[in-house]
Formats: C-alpha cells, structure tokens, sequence
C-alpha cells in the first residue's frame, strides 16, 4: 500500500515536472518557530498539536524538487535551535526528541511588489505542491520524531506559544551554496 501511495506521489511529482519546465527554478521555504506548544484548528475541531518543539511552515513554488524537501526536512530536524544546560542554542529537534507541527501555506510566496493586493504566481498549485509537501513530512517521520501537520488546502486556525521567540527562516537556495 505505502509503495502504490509513493508511486503515485512519483506520478504527480514526474507531471508536474513537465508541467514546469520553462518555469526558472524558484525556492522552497520553511519558516521555523521555536514552540513550547501549537495546535492547528479546522472549523472549530482541533485536527493536530503538539507539546515543545518544532511548528514549520512550508511553501513550495513551482520548480521546487525532491532534492529540496530532502534537504531541508533533515536541516530542520538537525538545526541546534533548542538552548542546552547553559542557555547556548546548541541542541537540534532529533537531541531533544522534538515534536513537529508541520502546516502548508502558500502564502509565504505573496509577491507585493506592485499594488496593495498579493499575488501568488510563484506558488505551485495543488497539484504539484501537496505531493512535495507529503514528502517532505514523510522525510521528517522517517527522522523517527512525532510529525503532526495541518490539513492541506483548509482554512486553517494556527495556534502556537513561541518560545524565545526564534524564528528562522530557510530556503532551498542553501542547496546550491553546499
């Protein structure tokens, strides 16, 4: 079941692909939050939270590959953000065994340059964007850390106690510095 499931997200990933070729090459995003706790609502029913650790927001824009979600799933489990003993940001989401709310938002790729409203051309739509966000969560689960995550193209009230505050923000342009 799980191999038919990846074959299909491969499917979608391969089209979309094609579907994005002459598109130049734009980032991925991850806006980390530090959280001593979050929770994500949907009409009213809290679909997912958790205690300390990690609330990632992610946007995929179009030209977006596995290559980045691998990338930056294992950068945000292995980033020493979490403060050890002597109060040193010196201990990452795998040391403390962190929880991780991870939430889709496309809107992290609002273009204001012109005008008073957003656009989201760089946004990927659904069809590309939500199989490269599973991935992405799958590549967090498979860190072995409790993975929770929001509903994929809802209405989505997110709650979160900030903690410190840190706030960092990551983008797959990295990749080609490393």
């Amino acid at each position: 079941m799980a191999n038919k499931a990846f074959t299909l997200v491969n499917k979608a990933l391969t089209l979309a692909d094609k579907a994005f070729t002459s598109v130049n090459r734009i980032i991925m995003r991850v806006v980390i939050q530090v959280v001593k706790s979050a929770h994500v609502d949907v009409e009213g029913k809290t679909i997912a939270k958790i205690g300390p650790g990690l609330l990632l927001l992610v946007g995929i824009a179009n030209g977006d590959i596995q290559d980045d979600t691998i990338y930056l799933a294992n950068k945000c489990v292995n980033l020493r953000i979490f403060e050890d003993e002597r109060g040193k940001m010196n201990v990452s989401a795998l040391d403390k065994a962190a929880e991780i709310l991870a939430i889709s938002q496309f809107t992290l790729y609002a273009d204001v340059k012109k005008g008073r409203r957003p656009g989201f051309t760089d946004a990927a739509p659904p069809l590309y964007s939500k199989p490269l966000f599973e991935f992405f969560v799958k590549k967090l689960r498979d860190s072995g850390l409790s993975v929770a995550e929001g509903l994929f193209g809802a209405n989505m009230q997110v709650n979160l106690i900030n903690n410190g505050p840190v706030t960092i923000i990551l983008d797959s342009r990295e990749l080609v510095n490393r």
